[in-house]
């Protein structure tokens, strides 16, 4: 019998990257709200002090996001931003609820679970890694 799913597997080192690229620029919204106040709210915002816990957040949002985005030292960029994820969750969102639903962290909790999978996962085909881990050939 002929499985039509059966040949989509070739593609997915290039939807990793693709799910990559978009986490990764959404990502990156956060830490330029946080430290530039672009994009704006909807109802205003005010940009958070660059020495303080939510200048630190938007730094590694809007940097480490780059580095996610180019695909660049992804695995330890994704441990780095799992955890940092994990840690607004627990320190910010849990206090209003047990559910993420409610807590309003239901978005912490996802991007944790997709950095932690990249952590395992690597780039995809279109990252900066794989460019530059590719094995040369041996010249004999």
């Amino acid at each position: 019998m002929n499985n039509p799913s059966c040949g989509l597997s070739k593609y997915a080192p290039q939807l990793l990257s693709i799910l990559r690229i978009v986490t990764a620029l959404l990502f990156m919204e956060h830490g330029g709200q946080k430290l530039f106040g672009f994009p704006m709210e909807p109802m205003g915002g005010v940009t958070a002090p660059l020495m303080s816990k939510m200048g630190f957040a938007g730094c590694l949002e809007l940097f480490g996001g780059l580095l996610f985005l180019l695909g660049l030292f992804t695995r330890p960029v994704a441990f780095l931003l799992s955890g940092m994820m994990a840690v607004a969750y627990f320190s910010v969102h849990a206090k209003g609820g047990w559910s993420p639903l409610v807590n309003k962290g239901e978005l912490a909790v996802l991007y944790c679970f997709v950095f932690f999978y990249f952590f395992f996962a690597g780039g995809g085909a279109w990252s900066l890694d794989n460019v530059f881990c590719r094995k040369k050939p041996d010249p004999r």
